[in-house]
């Protein structure tokens, strides 16, 4: 495992990003630490059937509001129950 701050991974990225393919790559800016993964396809032969269609997890996916708002009236109705 590498861990790089953001300078020195831009200063020479080609080196980590070779580095990504044979070990966990980190780049850490300030509080964050991003990991480069690696997938070894090649964009230009996908074919369309092999891009995946939505299936029922994502039909039943929800927006961040809508968990907000969820959430908001579970912490709601725990509240109401103890008055």
């Amino acid at each position: 495992m590498t861990v790089v701050s953001s300078k020195e991974f831009a200063a020479n990225e080609d080196k980590y990003f070779d580095m990504a393919l044979d070990e966990q790559v980190f780049v850490k800016r300030g509080d964050y630490m991003y990991h480069i993964l690696c997938a070894n396809i090649d964009a230009a032969n996908i074919k369309e059937q092999e891009i995946l269609e939505p299936d029922d997890d994502l039909r039943r996916a929800i927006t961040a509001e809508e968990l907000l708002e969820r959430v908001h009236e579970d912490i709601r109705r725990k509240f109401a129950s103890r008055v």
